[in-house]
């Protein structure tokens, strides 16, 4: 069973909710790794302890929540292996998932729907990276 890690801001907080909900109603296994409430706090907190989850492999993805999805996306992609990729529709999500083998899906909470949100995280979870002449290109992302 895969493990899936979630991280909010409090601009992400109700989407983040809304989707935890769906995955557990799916039979995944879900690590909240905060914020609990829509009180104002800060992305980079509850980013850092999903990424260092995700470089530990103690969860296999993770979806991440701010307003915008830039701030929380700029964090995660900080840390060692991961891939996180902004996404606001179906199509941004597969090619994440198809060429850029993305572990970890970053939303735009103020501006997509729950039912987009949803298409999304399905798309997220079923496609695969399609390896070949993008394993040459992701290899080269990391700078160590």
């Amino acid at each position: 069973m895969r493990k899936i890690g979630l991280a909010s801001d409090h601009a992400g907080y109700v989407m983040k909710c809304f989707v935890k909900n769906y995955l557990e109603e799916k039979g995944f296994f879900v690590i909240d790794y905060g914020c609990s409430s829509t009180d104002s706090c800060d992305y980079p907190d509850y980013a850092h302890l999903l990424g260092y989850s995700i470089e530990k492999e103690l969860v296999n993805l993770g979806f991440v929540f701010c307003g915008s999805g830039n701030g929380i996306n700029m964090t995660i992609n900080k840390h060692k292996n991961i891939r996180s990729a902004l996404c606001w529709n179906k199509e941004i999500a597969k090619l994440a998932r198809n060429h850029n083998n993305a572990n970890v899906c970053s939303f735009p909470s103020r501006f997509i729907s729950q039912s987009d949100c949803l298409a999304i995280v399905d798309i997220f979870l079923n496609e695969d990276f399609e390896g070949g002449r993008h394993f040459n290109r992701i290899i080269k992302i990391p700078l160590i």
